[in-house]
């Protein structure tokens, strides 16, 4: 049986165009939707770590756009959300005036993260190629090849849209004299985060080949004979106050700048960033399915942050204002141990925006009674609780101050770097052991436990011992005092007490951990006592690892729950060599949450919502921690981590 027929069931391989034949090294790289195949479209995503944009079917436009510094604050009754931005890229075409389109095929290029669409208007072929520019983060790009198959008229419109999210919306044509016959822009403004933000984009239109006329600043039209080509290409920047004190000018300025670059330079620019990004990848050999699967995790995960940008990915990314564009555990937990392992410098980023939090997460601390620093468990764009009110995790999920700080910690062993240690990462970790020592309560005997928590299992409010809050909070405790000694630092001794006495509760076989001290049996969430084994390594007999997976991989929620528990799961087994457990774990962990020809993963199985980065975190830890760095022959995946072109 070949690994790809073991890792993923033949129904959901051969729904998602994933089974057969071995792939050439471009086809790992490319998915394909073709017109059979449009029927509940999921649309692929595009992104450069700052815009984030979901394509349209038809390829020559975004369904909807975001930006990471684009924000609304709160209101009563609302909290603070990402919001979409203006999609000042929206093309229409006309072929005598017939703009009836038959779609042929659209693909995700994900080497070069390009969406190129394939479609015929009035008999005219058309390939449409959409980006967000990597190297300009502030810029979408598209460009419009055509070839006629009878003498026609063929003309370009873009219509920028603007969505219900943004006010004072306008848009109009400008000519900027900064050559003789003047440069024509199309702009847009709007306002948003309730009238206090500005957005501005200009967008420009120009042929690359053939006899193109500029009608106006946002119409273009060229007249073919049967079998010429032609090609046009159209750049659009936006620019928002969060970024820039003159988001209009600096907006002009860079879509100046790119069609003055020109076409080829741009491009050329692009892709170069995107190899850069690649030069450090995980490649999976002999199982072109699997490949594809987690080539398009880590695709996804690279469109969602920037090095240098100081800001962290959401749960999904830049491709959704669902959960509001927070971050949640799902960055410091799920994703960031794989970026440490391939670019150390955008998991810095990560960290950064942690770093920045750290003052709003020493108020909270006070605000609650405790010392140090409370993470938010819904994070926003300021640092600051942005859980909606209806929700208890936002008062009582404290384990995310744990995450945090072994995020440093994890930082900190990958990279050796002790003059971020001193400068930045001890502080964290600091902040957050002196808020478990003031969070513990002392039971009997030296032991302590943390009471009035939601844990990992969310299901589970309002518990005392929770197993996940207990062990990761032991974990930064113990993580803190190591850092100190490092740096010859005397670490608080409160630490090292804490760490040391923290209760587990058990179930009367003394094997299983209790997930909390009430816990009975019941429907998980998600994966809680589980994650005591890998990643905490608080369980390391494998004898009680598999008792304790065994008792709880059955109770986790198969149409509620999230997709990246049995991910985790499986790293234990490989660990184990139990290469047949772990490869239906991993089966368990994509195959309900996989969407279309994409190769979207949804949240759970029973919703759509996707890109779910946090799930690409999670099978790319089954992969990195599991088969790449326990390698086997007796294993069914081989794979191994590039960095830097160097295997």
């Amino acid at each position: 049986m070949t690994a790809l027929r073991y890792m993923l069931s033949a129904a959901v391989v051969a729904a998602a165009g994933l089974l057969g034949r071995a792939a050439a090294p471009d086809a790992l790289w490319t998915l394909t939707m073709d017109a059979a195949d449009t029927a509940g479209y999921c649309a692929p995503a595009l992104g450069n770590g700052h815009t984030g944009v979901v394509m349209d079917r038809c390829g020559l436009k975004a369904q909807r756009m975001f930006q990471a510094s684009v924000h609304d604050d709160g209101t009563p009754g609302r909290v603070s959300t990402i919001v979409p931005v203006m999609v000042p890229l929206a093309l229409s075409v006309d072929v005598d005036g017939d703009t009836a389109t038959v779609f042929r095929r659209q693909q995700l290029r994900m080497r070069e993260a390009e969406a190129v669409t394939d479609f015929t208007v009035g008999g005219v072929r058309f390939t449409a190629t959409y980006m967000a520019v990597r190297h300009m983060p502030h810029c979408v790009m598209v460009a419009l090849e055509m070839t006629a198959d009878r003498d026609a008229t063929v003309t370009v419109v873009n219509r920028p849209e603007i969505p219900a999210s943004l006010a004072d919306c306008s848009v109009s044509p400008v000519t900027i004299w900064c050559e003789e016959d003047g440069l024509r822009l199309l702009r847009c403004t709007a306002t948003y985060n309730h009238g206090r933000g500005t957005l501005a984009a200009s967008a420009h239109l120009q042929g690359e080949t053939g006899n193109w006329l500029t009608v106006s600043a946002d119409t273009l039209r060229v007249r073919l004979r049967a079998g010429e080509t032609a090609m046009m290409w159209g750049v659009a920047s936006q620019c928002s106050t969060a970024d820039f004190a003159d988001p209009y000018n600096e907006a002009d300025r860079q879509a100046i700048y790119a069609s003055k670059s020109g076409w080829n330079e741009m491009l050329s620019r692009h892709r170069e960033a995107w190899r850069d990004l690649y030069r450090s990848r995980v490649e999976v050999l002999g199982d072109s399915a699997m490949a594809r699967l987690v080539n398009s995790a880590l695709y996804n995960l690279y469109g969602s942050v920037r090095a240098g940008s100081r800001r962290s990915i959401a749960p999904m990314g830049l491709t959704s204002d669902k959960y509001y564009g927070h971050v949640f555990w799902d960055a410091d937990t799920w994703i960031l141990p794989v970026l440490l392992r391939l670019h150390p410098e955008l998991a810095r980023s990560m960290l950064d925006y942690r770093y920045d939090a750290l003052p709003a997460a020493r108020r909270r601390a006070a605000a609650y009674g405790y010392r140090g620093a409370m993470f938010p468990w819904e994070s926003d764009h300021n640092g600051e609780e942005s859980t909606p009110t209806f929700a208890l995790t936002g008062p009582m999920e404290h384990h995310i101050t744990a995450d945090v700080g072994r995020g440093v910690w994890l930082y900190f062993k990958a990279t050796g770097d002790t003059a971020w240690l001193r400068s930045e990462g001890y502080e964290l970790l600091r902040d957050c052991a002196d808020f478990w020592v003031s969070r513990a309560e002392a039971t009997s005997g030296g032991r302590f436990t943390v009471r009035n928590v939601v844990g990992a299992d969310e299901y589970a409010i309002g518990v005392d011992g929770n197993a996940f809050t207990n062990a990761a909070a032991k974990r930064v405790l113990d993580y803190a005092a190591d850092a100190a000694e490092v740096l010859g630092v005397k670490p608080d001794a409160r630490w090292r007490e804490v760490a040391s006495g923290m209760e587990f509760p058990m179930m009367p076989d003394g094997v299983v951990f209790r997930e909390h001290e009430s816990y009975g049996g019941e429907m998980t969430k998600q994966a809680d006592v589980e994650l005591l084994a890998y990643p905490l390594e608080i369980m390391t007999d494998s004898k009680q690892i598999r008792a304790n997976i065994d008792y709880y991989a059955g109770r986790i929620d198969s149409v509620g729950g999230p997709a990246m528990s049995h991910a985790a799961m499986a790293v234990n087994y490989i660990r184990m060599g139990d290469y047949d457990r772990a490869s239906a774990l991993i089966d368990r962990a994509v195959r309900p949450y996989l969407r279309g020809a994409f190769l979207s993963l949804a949240e759970t199985p029973s919703n759509n919502e996707t890109y779910f980065m946090t799930a690409a975190g999670g099978l790319l830890q089954a992969i990195i921690f599991g088969y790449c760095d326990n390698p086997s022959s007796k294993s069914r995946i081989s794979c191994r981590l590039v960095s830097g072109d160097r295997h």
